[in-house]
């Protein structure tokens, strides 16, 4: 399918109407997936600030909330690649505490632990409105087996990626590279965003 040309606030619209049409009714789960440099948290936070605006209960989850605790996400190495890209997010909790509840019962939790303190953050659960929309920012997070009702992949080509990360994360490239090659996820997603030029993304809708 060939990408439409869109401004960032219109990206922000179409994705919030998206999120309005997928869930009518009911709580809706939406990943906005992407390398850090997309700013997928930025753009999950515009995004529930429209369906608020519209009248949409929105909530946020960031997965930098849901990695593991430094003894097992640092275990082979600070620089361990394929840790990193398979192991570092908790993904058991991030099921057990937000996805699946949010759905079920509706009492879910915003945060767990705090990597930079590595411990628990003690917060507390809240409740889900009915017609809530969850929207849960991350990266690597395609192919984990995640109950996503939407996903949404911000896209940067390998030479972006290599351009537009920091020096001292150029370790994690190769966890993108191989992501890639083995989820695919610019064919999985259902809302692919080429974020190359942030000032420019251009949009593919499958779902």
């Amino acid at each position: 399918m060939r990408p439409t040309p869109v401004t960032p606030q219109a990206l922000v619209e179409l994705l919030a109407e998206l999120c309005a049409a997928a869930g009518t009714g009911a709580r809706l789960r939406v990943a906005v997936d992407g390398h850090p440099a997309t700013g997928t948290a930025r753009l999950a936070d515009d995004v529930a600030s429209a369906l608020r605006s519209s009248g949409r209960p929105a909530l946020r989850v960031s997965t930098d909330w849901f990695l593991r605790p430094a003894s097992l996400r640092l275990e082979y190495g600070k620089q361990d690649v394929q840790a990193y890209g398979q192991t570092w997010l908790d993904t058991a909790a991030l099921r057990r505490e937000v996805l699946d509840p949010v759905v079920d019962s509706g009492r879910w939790l915003p945060t767990l632990w705090d990597p930079r303190a590595d411990r628990a953050t003690r917060a507390a659960y809240q409740q889900a409105p009915e017609n809530a929309v969850l929207l849960v920012d991350g990266t690597l997070l395609l192919g984990r087996g995640l109950p996503f009702d939407l996903t949404v992949h911000l896209r940067l080509s390998p030479a972006a990626r290599r351009r537009r990360t920091a020096d001292d994360l150029r370790w994690t490239l190769p966890a993108y590279d191989d992501y890639d090659r083995t989820v695919d996820p610019s064919e999985v997603a259902d809302v692919v965003v080429r974020a190359d030029d942030p000032r420019h993304p251009a949009v593919v809708v499958r779902k």
